[in-house]
C-alpha cells in the first residue's frame, strides 16, 4: 500500500490526526507517512491515518515498516529469513528480498482522527 510522505516530527506537523500528540516524545530520526484511499476504511489501518515511522530502529521479524521501491514509499511487512530480509508488502506488490538501501524505517506509533 503507498503512503504518502509528511515530512519529519520534529517540524512540529500541523496534521489533524496528530492533536494532542507529544510529538516530542518521538527521537529526531521519526517522521509521519499518511495512508491514502486505498486503505480503505475497514481494519487496523484506514484511509487518513498517520503513521509515525523511526529511520534508526532496525526492522525484526513481523514489524510494519516503509520501503522505497520504484519511487513509491510502500508499507508493508518483513519476514526475517535467516540473514535476509524479505518484504511483504500490504497491497499491490508481490513479496522480494531487499536490502537495507530500500528500507526506510520501522512503524512505531499510529494516529486516527476521529470526528464525532
Amino acid at each position: 500500500m503507498q503512503v504518502q510522505y509528511l515530512g519529519p516530527l520534529m517540524l512540529g506537523l500541523g496534521h489533524p490526526a496528530l492533536r494532542g500528540y507529544d510529538l516530542n516524545s518521538f527521537p529526531p530520526s521519526c517522521y509521519a507517512v499518511e495512508l491514502g484511499p486505498a486503505a480503505g476504511c475497514e481494519g487496523p489501518l484506514i484511509e487518513g491515518d498517520v503513521l509515525i515511522v523511526d529511520e534508526d530502529r532496525l526492522p525484526t521479524h513481523e514489524d510494519l515498516i516503509v520501503a522505497k521501491l520504484e519511487g513509491e514509499h510502500l508499507l508493508g511487512r518483513v519476514w526475517r529469513i535467516g540473514g535476509r530480509v524479505r518484504l511483504i508488502p500490504l497491497q499491490g506488490h508481490e513479496s522480494l528480498f531487499v536490502t537495507g538501501e530500500v528500507l526506510r524505517g520501522v512503524v512505531v506509533s499510529q494516529a486516527r482522527r476521529y470526528v464525532s
